[in-house]
């Protein structure tokens, strides 16, 4: 019996080649398509307060911001089937029409929003339909990340990867930056009344304008990978993931807890602004846009240090002083509830968090072998998203709704920051070994070889 030490020169994460026929031009593509997905599905939080108005009238503020932000997470449930359905289909036939089938399912659902009538108009049909079209906007995303991560990694260097895929996050940031410009820009030029009742519709159609384009672009993409083929089917491909890497699967869900529960809850600060701290609807639409461009600026710095000095480290790190901080942070905030504290505050929390961001992608993405890499990547990513980011929003609010106290929700933020640490230490460097770099061991080991 002896015990075989996993390194990074291990049969898994040998370097890759590039595929030739990606370039910067094809990775741009992905990213601005992936950047308005991302715009579509999270504007939803930033108008949160007008579309509880709209689908869930109550007497009561905090039922209705309740039952939107329930709508919200349903979008996270079907998340999982989208990323097992389309992320496998993306490793049977390619990342391209994968990623042609999530821009197309997005564009019918953000279009059903931006037409859906409210509650005055159809009734109880209202807010069903809302959560119709957040399923398919789920499905949608839940399959967007497997195809768009796995092809970014694939075009990219091997050396360059973590600079490569960062503009994955900072797709995001600019997606939350968008919403906030766009909701600060409404705040500024609409009366709350028209904001309340049909303003709130006008991001869900500058958002599906945007989809064409997006769609016309990913079509001339270079395919990156051209699948297993159709005899493969899904089912094999869940059962070789499940399977034969189990661990990796585990690991990034666990290390996923503490990255989600963090970014919707960074998402959720447009209502806590509101809700909480009482401040102008300007200031917490523009609590988007600050947030975003932290979270973009420092995910750059994040991918390209992770190519220096290895995934670890550098999802480790920032994720470490933020949990120092979070507390004073969110004490500061509550207690000086000031545009400008509250607008530093956010800035310093979303830069940590994005700067780990880049890191824990391509950690999580190179965790898995190239045949089965987007059912793997989605699947963690789904189910991760799906359980921590869709009940994310719904914790919190029923946190402070109950306890009345802003700060209810710091430990369950810091118990979930704990958790992705922990399960960041015992996960293996993926780095793959360059020409004239030594390897180093890991801390994960195989089992034993009996």
């Amino acid at each position: 019996m002896h015990t075989e030490q996993l390194t990074r020169e291990g049969p898994e994460h040998t370097p890759e080649t590039p595929s030739p026929d990606a370039g910067r031009k094809s990775i741009f593509a992905v990213v601005l398509g992936n950047a308005v997905e991302f715009f579509d599905f999270g504007v939803y939080a930033t108008f949160a307060v007008m579309i509880g108005h709209t689908f869930f009238p109550s007497d009561s503020a905090f039922v209705s911001l309740m039952l939107s932000v329930t709508a919200f997470g349903i979008g996270f449930i079907v998340r999982p089937l989208g990323a097992v359905l389309i992320g496998a289909y993306a490793d049977r036939v390619g990342r391209k029409p994968a990623m042609l089938l999530t821009l197309v399912m997005m564009a019918v659902g953000t279009g059903s929003i931006a037409i859906l009538p409210g509650y005055e108009t159809i009734g109880i049909a209202a807010p069903i339909l809302l959560v119709v079209t957040r399923m398919i906007q789920g499905l949608a995303w839940g399959g967007e990340a497997g195809p768009a991560t796995t092809y970014i990694l694939e075009a990219a260097p091997p050396h360059k990867r973590g600079t490569y895929a960062c503009w994955q996050v900072v797709a995001q940031g600019v997606a939350a930056m968008a919403a906030g410009l766009v909701g600060y820009t409404l705040t500024k030029v609409m009366s709350p009344e028209d904001l309340n009742s049909w303003g709130w519709r006008v991001p869900f159609v500058f958002g599906l304008l945007v989809l064409p384009i997006g769609i016309y672009i990913r079509r001339n993409l270079a395919e990156t990978f051209h699948g297993q083929g159709e005899t493969t089917s899904t089912g094999d491909l869940v059962r070789e993931v499940c399977g034969k890497h189990r661990c990796a699967l585990v690991l990034g869900l666990l290390i996923l807890s503490g990255s989600t529960i963090t970014q919707y809850f960074l998402n959720y600060m447009t209502t806590f602004a509101l809700t909480e701290l009482k401040l102008p609807t300007s200031i917490s639409m523009l609590s988007t846009l600050v947030a975003g461009a932290a979270m973009a600026v420092c995910a750059v710095a994040g991918g390209m240090l992770c190519d220096r000095f290895g995934r670890r480290v550098i999802l480790m790190t920032p994720r470490v002083v933020l949990l120092l901080i979070l507390f004073p942070a969110l004490q500061l905030m509550t207690e000086h509830p000031s545009p400008s504290t509250f607008l530093l505050t956010l800035a310093l929390l979303s830069g940590l968090h994005g700067m780990s961001g880049a890191a824990l992608i391509v950690l999580l993405v190179e965790s898995f072998p190239k045949s089965v890499r987007s059912t793997g990547f989605s699947i963690v990513y789904a189910f991760g998203v799906a359980a921590f980011g869709g009940t994310a929003q719904i914790i919190i609010t029923w946190l402070i709704g109950t306890t009345g106290d802003p700060m209810s929700p710091v430990w369950y933020l810091l118990i979930a920051n704990l958790v992705c640490l922990t399960a960041a230490w015992f996960a293996k460097e993926t780095r793959p070994v360059l020409p004239g770099t030594p390897a180093r061991e890991t801390r994960l080991r195989e089992a034993p070889v009996r």
